[in-house]
């Protein structure tokens, strides 16, 4: 039988040569290493998709549980001490608490300030300021109609830095070097911690002399005051602090990043309380790792938007008092160092002793070799992180009105945008109330990551855009919904809104008690606050609204 069958086979294809079988199981190996390399690819992209989303599908369903566990109270109650959000509360993040139940503060944990060298380099900063545009204030349309001319003394008056120009000991700037858990590029960490908690609550309005600096604290207060001589380092609200990032090392030298959130009293009495609180100082440091050295500071109110204060003052003497509220544009606010700094005294080649403070002595021009990063990220990056720590909201990316549609209908999302008068990530108040109440909610990022593409923008920039032949129809749609302060839309990707609510009614259905508000909302299940599961039933019903378009 095998015989037979042998003989059914041509000749030719017995006679297979050994170069030719290896070329055949060359080929098929090649087919399958080519199958095994597409299909890796193609997985990597879904199999890190399935994580992502089984991840916030997970932080959901652990939020319906907590709510079961704790209620709605004792879960926002958690959820306000939980500050990195991962459901555990760290000693550090229990402290409020025990503070609150025993009574007993412990001290700040500064460090020892490090004993200062007469004899070590010093720092030239120089100050330089633009004042605020007083055409820029909302005030400025109806002519300050209504606004007291002692409301505004302190800011008219403001118009050049107290300080033009001050040297430093470059050992100052230690307070900038990282922890030493905190030595990779990337790292952030903060330099000023925020002391505000659900037991503090905010710092009283009604104050016009900053309180004594401490340890860091010393520093930062130094150099805010060559602008003005009231800079109040804590602010009265969230976001407190600063916050530092290494941008770039090497083996001698650290290029930190630093945002910093402070404020000025501009009024003093008998005038009432004028704060001026810039949207958010940052800059960077270039410093040797013993901080002996310093190579470049620069310190600036970023002006790249069209509004970046916000200011607040009191018509009376009480806490209680009214209050008037405005923004505006301050062009330039900014700290430079005129030079790397240079050491007070030096030896020269006989060993003679030169002081350098000594003005009979000749100058002396110093050469510095250029310093090259064996490690660094860029500088959008440094500063995303910092946004980060600062906001955990930014967790999810808020892209530029002109970039989020074009991403939307890539990925096939709608588009969850926010459009204000004052910038989302500053001290205004309808900043601080999205970001307090909703938006550095896990559940909400949660579902914001999972089905849309966000953005923020301000009014006066979708105004100028109005201007441009591809976002003008975009632009027009949503400044048509727009009221004041602050309102939150959803929409497709060509422009179109499909739902959106206002600030000031958003915050009144929150404000409802449980038997109205289950009247007119109806919530799938329960979050850890009111406006939480508010804004998660606002996001829902814009997704039921867009089906039509998520169908096709």
């Amino acid at each position: 039988m095998a015989a037979d069958v042998d003989k059914r086979i041509p000749e030719e294809e017995k006679k297979i040569s050994p170069h030719n079988g290896k070329q055949s199981l060359g080929s098929r190996s090649w087919i399958c290493r080519g199958m095994w390399t597409w299909v890796v690819v193609c997985a990597v992209p879904l199999f890190a998709f399935g994580i992502k989303y089984y991840q916030d599908a997970q932080l959901l369903k652990r939020h319906e549980e907590s709510v079961r566990t704790l209620g709605a109270e004792g879960l926002f109650l958690f959820s306000s001490l939980d500050t990195d959000h991962d459901f555990y509360l760290s000693p550090e993040e229990f402290k409020p608490i025990a503070e609150k139940l025993t009574g007993i503060t412990n001290p700040a944990d500064f460090e020892e300030e490090a004993i200062h060298d007469p004899n070590g380099e010093t720092l030239t900063l120089e100050a330089k300021m633009q004042p605020l545009l007083l055409d820029s204030m909302t005030k400025s349309k109806d002519g300050f109609l209504g606004v007291s001319h002692s409301s505004l003394s302190g800011l008219r008056s403001w118009k050049s830095p107290a300080v033009p120009s001050s040297s430093f000991s470059a050992s100052h700037f230690r307070v900038f070097l990282p922890p030493k858990n905190k030595i990779e590029v990337g790292d952030t960490w903060w330099v000023i911690p925020s002391e505000l908690n659900i037991f503090t609550g905010y710092l009283p309005n009604n104050r016009y002399h900053p309180p004594t600096p401490r340890g860091r604290e010393v520093l930062i207060h130094s150099l805010l005051s060559m602008f003005h001589p009231r800079p109040f380092i804590k602010t009265r609200f969230a976001p407190q602090g600063a916050v530092a990032c290494i941008r770039a090392s090497n083996d001698f030298y650290y290029d930190i990043v630093f945002r910093i959130h402070a404020e000025f009293q501009l009024n003093d009495i008998p005038d009432f309380p004028f704060w001026f609180t810039p949207g958010q100082f940052t800059g960077n440091i270039v410093l040797s790792k013993d901080a002996s050295h310093v190579r470049l500071f620069h310190l600036y109110v970023p002006s790249n938007r069209s509004l970046n204060v916000d200011m607040e003052w009191l018509y009376g003497a009480s806490e209680s008092s009214n209050m008037e509220v405005d923004i505006g544009y301050l062009p330039q606010l900014e700290l430079q160092s005129a030079g790397p700094s240079t050491p007070s005294v030096i030896t020269d080649e006989q060993g003679n002793i030169i002081d350098r403070r000594d003005s009979s002595n000749e100058p002396i021009q110093f050469v510095f070799e250029e310093i090259h990063w064996t490690s660094e990220i860029s500088q959008e990056e440094a500063a995303r992180r910092m946004e980060v720590t600062f906001y955990p909201f930014k967790k999810v990316s808020y892209l530029p009105f002109s970039e989020a549609f074009d991403r939307a209908q890539a990925e096939k999302k709608l588009v969850h945008s926010i459009l204000l008068w004052g910038a989302l990530d500053d001290q205004s108040c309808s900043g601080r109330t999205l970001r307090e109440t909703v938006l550095e909610s896990s559940p909400v990022l949660a579902l914001l990551n999972q089905s849309f593409i966000s953005s923020w923008s301000l009014v006066k920039e979708l105004e100028n855009l109005q201007q441009n032949p591809a976002l003008s129809e975009k632009a027009r749609l949503h400044l048509e919904k727009y009221s004041f302060p602050v309102e939150m839309m959803v929409a497709l990707p060509n422009g179109t809104i499909v739902h959106h609510i206002n600030a000031n009614f958003f915050l009144d259905q929150t404000a409802m008690k449980p038997e109205e508000e289950e009247a007119t909302f109806s919530f799938s299940g329960g979050f850890e606050d009111p406006s939480t599961s508010t804004y998660i039933s606002f996001l829902k019903e814009g997704l039921e609204k867009a089906k039509e378009y998520l169908a096709q």
